[in-house]
């Protein structure tokens, strides 16, 4: 049985792009999100790792489910998965890259090979629904 990480994403559309991160040290683009502290709930650690990636505050009672994407897990061994599990969300603040982010940027569709493998299925997906350019 493969190894499959388990990782949450925010969805943020503007002007038909996403928003999308790069991790100090990382050539890929990442949606924003990350992995669940035990005991934490997918909103909830989608609140702090959103904080603590672009200083935003989502606000937990817009968050929703959006779709959960399977894919090889970037930098990893072959065979090792990553589970995207995507929600969008209303925030407020101004993104502003912290911590372990170096720059975030909004990707169309030509960008996509810029991002993960489960990252260019979601791309894939918002462009089939006419959200991305």
């Amino acid at each position: 049985m493969p190894e499959i990480i388990d990782k949450l994403a925010w969805i943020y559309l503007k002007d038909k792009k996403i928003l999308v991160t790069r991790t100090k040290g990382k050539d890929a683009w990442f949606m924003p999100g990350g992995k669940r502290i035990e005991g934490e709930t997918d909103e909830h650690a989608l609140v702090r790792e959103v904080k603590e990636e672009l200083n935003l505050d989502l606000i937990l009672s817009s968050i929703r489910f959006y779709d959960t994407f399977q894919a090889q897990a970037y930098d990893k061994p072959s065979g090792t998965l990553v589970r995207l599990t995507c929600y969008t969300a209303d925030f407020n603040g101004t993104p502003v890259p912290t911590n372990e982010i170096a720059a975030f940027d909004y990707f169309n569709y030509a960008q996509k090979e810029k991002t993960t493998p489960a990252g260019y299925l979601l791309f894939e997906d918002l462009k089939q629904k006419g959200l991305l350019s």
